[in-house]
């Protein structure tokens, strides 16, 4: 396929998005501005689920929330169109013209695995601020995270074979398609058809042509030898626009024969199969391609495929060795939410010169919230450095691998593992990104970002990565947390 050289990003692809918030944010910062309330809280961003029945999730956009956070002002005419909504009161927009974010944020950093009720973002700041950041915090972290674990389970799907994100023309608009294609290459595509998005993150950018490239010529034949003529070192040919095994196959090996005599074939040469019975298809295109001598040809394969179709097709031995996943994957189609979720967990106390837990109590227990100012400690085994367990505790807890650590389920308590020195690692996830205000973290190139994702991928059991009934991870709490949790759960049931 067609490989561009990715172009530098521009200098600034940022649009003000102070705006992007629900009412009832605004209304709500309104109250504790009248009502003087400016103390510190914490609120986390986590979720609850994991999405596409995986066993994990791949936290995804953290560069974006950075970007709105450093932007994060009420310009003149934001003020303006605030006023016109008669919600409103003047000392409340005066105090909004000179607002600015000053707090703390602390996230775990993109390409990270991750898994349910472990806090993705923790913000800490004034109330009126950790307030605001709320929904365009979910909006950005939500959308790349889906996406990122769905295009993860498509790479993983595909093994070897390289997957390159061909989505944009079916994502939800724009925004989808730029920041999908960016959550998808992440999570391991090798590429994305989105131009735009590969001169934004200097991405990979790959294609092939369309069928109306064959049509728009006299025959199948000329267009081909047309487009290696163009394109003879990404020489990626469609073949199912008239009949795939008695037109496109033997007309793409007529011209790679011409290309072989002229001496301008080149590695990454090779078919597209867009249509039809895939795996029949494939089998019978590298029969004919390796009788002629096309040993090394690529087939490629796109055609509304996700990480089920590719499975299924790997179970045939269908022999394609590249991958075009559009619609199912940007969409994440059969999963099309994330379900991340922006929670108080707690309120400064002056008198106490401490954080004050606060919980949310349900009756759906999977909506329970983890109280406090929390910190996430992923428990790697020594020897395997393969992922043990992750640990939610108080942010002043600390883990040592120099001592016992007893880790214990938060549900079936009696479910118990005691890890002794010299067993384990331990890694301290969330990381500081705002201080005072100030951006104190650097986010990474996107392929930077990309490899990461995959080490991060190689710390998990096979069984965990399996598409269908994958063990689940052990997400525990310190004893400190637990007991808080059930001291304040307690406490509210006696007020009923």
């Amino acid at each position: 396929m067609t490989s561009l050289r990715p172009a530098p990003a521009p200098a600034s692809d940022q649009r003000h998005l102070t705006l992007l918030t629900d009412l009832y944010e605004l209304t709500m910062m309104q109250g504790y501005f009248k009502s003087g309330m400016s103390m510190p809280v914490v609120f986390d961003a986590f979720y609850r689920k994991n999405p596409c029945g995986n066993a994990f999730a791949i936290t995804c956009g953290l560069e974006q929330v950075i970007d709105y956070v450093k932007d994060l002002h009420f310009t003149e005419e934001d003020l303006a169109y605030l006023a016109s909504v008669g919600l409103f009161d003047d000392d409340f927009l005066a105090y909004l013209k000179d607002f600015r974010f000053t707090g703390d944020v602390y996230a775990i950093p993109e390409g990270s695995v991750v898994f349910p009720k472990e806090p993705l973002v923790k913000v800490v700041a004034p109330i009126t601020q950790a307030q605001l950041m709320e929904t365009a915090i979910l909006n950005i972290i939500n959308h790349q995270s889906l996406i990122a674990t769905k295009a993860c389970r498509v790479v993983h799907a595909a093994k070897s074979g390289g997957v390159m994100e061909f989505g944009l023309r079916r994502a939800q608009g724009p925004d989808a398609g730029i920041y999908g294609a960016r959550a998808a290459v992440i999570a391991g595509c090798v590429g994305t058809s989105n131009v735009l998005a590969g001169q934004m993150f200097d991405i990979p950018v790959k294609g092939t042509h369309a069928h109306s490239w064959i049509m728009s010529f006299p025959d199948e034949l000329t267009a081909f030898r047309t487009y290696a003529k163009l394109y003879p070192n990404a020489c990626i040919l469609l073949v199912d626009t008239y009949d795939t095994l008695r037109s496109g196959v033997p007309h793409a090996i007529q011209v790679f024969r011409e290309m072989r005599d002229a001496g301008t074939l080149k590695k990454g040469y090779g078919i597209r199969l867009d249509s039809g019975d895939l795996a029949y298809l494939s089998k019978k295109a590298r029969q004919m391609l390796d009788d002629a001598g096309f040993t090394d040809c690529i087939i490629s394969a796109s055609s509304d495929l996700d990480e089920h179709l590719i499975q299924s097709l790997m179970q045939q031995n269908a022999p394609i060795t590249s991958w075009g996943v559009g619609t199912r994957m940007i969409t994440s189609e059969d999963c099309p939410s994330f379900g991340g979720v922006y929670k108080l967990a707690a309120v400064w106390d002056e008198k106490a010169g401490a954080f004050t837990p606060k919980i949310k109590r349900s009756e759906n227990t999977e909506k329970v919230t983890n109280p406090g100012n929390k910190t996430v400690w992923r428990i790697y085994g020594k020897e395997s450095g393969k992922l043990i367990a992750d640990l939610i505790s108080f942010a002043d807890e600390t883990v040592s691998p120099d001592e016992d650590l007893l880790l214990f389920d938060p549900v079936d308590t009696w479910k118990r593992t005691q890890l002794s020195p010299g067993e384990f690692t331990v890694r301290e996830m969330l990381q500081p990104i705002f201080k005072n205000g100030e951006c104190v973290y650097e986010s990474p190139a996107v392929m930077d970002i990309r490899a990461y994702c995959a080490q991060e991928l190689d710390t998990l059991w096979p069984e965990m990565k399996r598409l269908m009934n994958p063990q689940r991870a052990h997400v525990d709490l310190s004893q400190k947390l637990f007991d808080t949790k059930n001291d304040l759960l307690l406490a509210l049931g006696q007020r009923r």
